[in-house]
């Protein structure tokens, strides 16, 4: 198998790794980016802290990753232990000194000259330690050790497989995105929430506070800069600010519009965007998806965000923004970003390029019966009593993921592109979907819901979702009580190997298979003119390409793995694409 790797990888600086601000969202003048050079090494499970080390390894980059330079699987019975040292510039520390982790798969400990500072259970999440009172002067010495399962537990792994294959993939662990510290005040901004409400012209913004509070003599109040406007608001609770003549954010106009907050000492930067998204019905009575009142189609491309060099950790920013800009290009107006939650930077890239995103949450559970997830038209369960083919008997393992999945909302519910959350995917660890979707919407009413994507659904949610793989796309008879918007939420994945690009020529998965280039494009164009077209013509509000790029043994991405070759030229995809907009256009009339 060839060692595959992608332009950023092959340019990668090891001493400047991944440089650029982590939370785009959440900015103030202090930050230390602790990427780059780590020692690292591997012991049983219950073994102490190692002595002595196996060897560097560059962070943030899992050590199963290419670019991380140790090509080694974590096993679930050992522990991975990482060390560096750290000294602080002159000047950096105010009063408090904390220490961020994009996310860290799978369970972690943390300690900072030996003094244990913290940890964290779930792989997909930043966290955010003090650390103040475990620094001394001069040089720190920062410790990490962690653990991860894999697939076949309760906790969220999404795709990765230790035996990895088809449409399983390489699994990961260890730190896999930013590590950085930056000092704060006694009082500081912890986060923000912003909320548009588009048809009043008004944001709504909730200024979170922690350290110091007023009772203990911190600010009460925290100045909110925006549009123009300045405002004293409460700390903790919601305020609406008007906005005059108000510019709707949309791909076609991503505009954003920046905020400030000052609370006491802290000033942070922010950006907010003012769009709404929701159903409504053609004058036949069709549901359709709307963007800031408007009928708007998502034409979408599942994107698993996954590297050959990287693995869940893009290369560099650049590689981020190459993905994002060349889906635009070909005329696609959504990424479904698929059991993966990603970077902030992904999503910041996503809201000032115009984007929108359907996000999954990312799977769980026991092993799940074939018969149960496989794509052949799989029998219907009702997921409040059949637990057991999907991976969910264990009571504890709900629960779980219900944390995970608000802990996911919670994360993400400032990305302005974010439009629609996805709980379930082809019944993969799913359970109780109905109560999830209207949890889901009650936690954030500003976007919608697809409850169940591709099968198992409940009737819940706001969207009918479907996934159709070699068999033709047809509108289904829409019963006399749905309400919902009917959607392709995954399609297409037709194959083409292109030598010299693909993770492993002599083992390959897609649902059907090209063998040139011509035959690839004859397929994909046909597709769209005579399926997708039509039953846009008939009311599919929203679709799903499948996929972005090729990923391990799947090759039925639009670009190969390292992101070096289109299996089409640009201009044909397009073409394709916006046939398809124009019959929804002339649907609409």
């Amino acid at each position: 198998m060839p060692d595959l790797m992608t332009r950023w990888g092959r340019e990668l600086d090891v001493d400047h790794v991944l440089a650029e601000h982590p939370r785009p969202q959440l900015v103030r003048d202090s930050h230390l980016n602790l990427n780059g050079r780590w020692e690292h090494a591997f012991t049983a499970e219950d073994a102490p802290a190692p002595s002595t080390y196996d060897g560097p390894i560059v962070v943030p980059f899992s050590p199963e990753a290419p670019l991380s330079g140790v090509g080694r699987q974590l096993q679930p019975d050992e522990r991975l232990w990482y060390r560096r040292t750290v000294t602080l510039p002159d000047g950096f520390v105010r009063d408090r000194v904390l220490l961020h982790f994009g996310a860290v798969d799978q369970t972690c400990t943390v300690w900072l000259n030996d003094v244990e500072v913290g940890g964290n259970e779930g792989g997909y999440w930043a966290f955010t330690l003090d650390v103040t009172e475990a620094l001394r002067p001069g040089e720190n010495t920062l410790v990490v050790a962690v653990r991860d399962l894999s697939d076949g537990h309760q906790h969220a792994s999404g795709k990765q497989r230790l035996q990895r294959g088809n449409i399983w993939y390489t699994a990961q662990s260890g730190i896999w995105q930013t590590v950085w510290m930056e000092s704060v005040p006694a009082t500081w901004v912890d986060r923000l929430t912003l909320t548009p409400h588009l048809a009043d012209g008004e944001l709504e913004i909730t200024v979170h506070a922690a350290g110091t509070t007023a009772a203990d003599g911190g600010p009460a109040t925290a100045r909110v800069e925006v549009a123009g406007r300045e405002v004293e608001v409460a700390v903790g609770e919601p305020t609406r600010i008007g906005i005059d003549d108000v510019r709707p954010w949309s791909p076609e106009d991503p505009h954003l519009y920046d905020v400030a907050v000052t609370l006491g000492a802290d000033h942070v930067t922010s950006y907010a965007g003012m769009r709404s998204v929701g159903i409504t019905t053609d004058a036949d009575g069709t549901p359709r998806i709307t963007l800031n009142g408007e009928p708007y189609l998502h034409l979408g491309v599942l994107d698993q965000g996954y590297w050959p060099d990287g693995l869940m950790t893009a290369p560099s920013d650049a590689a981020l923004v190459h993905d994002v800009e060349t889906m635009k290009r070909l005329g696609f107006t959504m990424l479904r970003k698929h059991i993966k939650v990603e970077s902030m930077r992904f999503y910041h890239h996503c809201d000032r390029l115009g984007m929108l995103v359907w996000q999954d949450a990312v799977n769980g559970g026991a092993p799940y019966r074939r018969r149960a997830v496989a794509n052949a038209k799989p029998r219907h369960f009702d997921d409040t009593v059949r637990r057991r083919p999907l991976g969910r008997e264990d009571a504890a393992g709900r629960a779980l993921f219900e944390r995970e999945l608000a802990r996911t909302i919670d994360q993400l519910h400032d990305v302005v592109s974010i439009v629609v959350w996805v709980p379930f995917n082809e019944g993969w660890g799913q359970f109780d979907a109905a109560r999830i979707a209207e949890e889901t919407a009650t936690r954030d009413p500003s976007r919608l819901v697809d409850h169940a994507s591709g099968w198992h659904d409940q009737g819940a949610g706001d969207l009918w979702s479907l996934h159709v793989y070699q068999q033709e796309v047809a509108v289904p008879s829409r019963p006399s009580a749905e309400r919902r918007a009917f959607v392709l939420s995954e399609y297409g994945g037709v194959s083409l190997l292109v030598p010299g690009h693909a993770f492993d020529e002599t083992r390959t998965f897609g649902h059907g298979t090209s063998r040139t280039e011509e035959a690839w494009l004859e397929s994909f164009t046909r597709l769209h003119d005579d399926q997708i077209a039509t039953a846009v013509r008939q009311g599919l509000a929203a679709t799903v390409y499948t996929q972005l790029s090729d990923v391990e043994d799947e090759v039925n991405g639009l670009l190969t793995y390292d992101r070096e070759t289109s299996k089409a030229p640009e201009a044909a995809v397009r073409a394709a694409v916006d046939a398809v907009r124009a019959a929804y256009d002339d649907a609409r009339g």
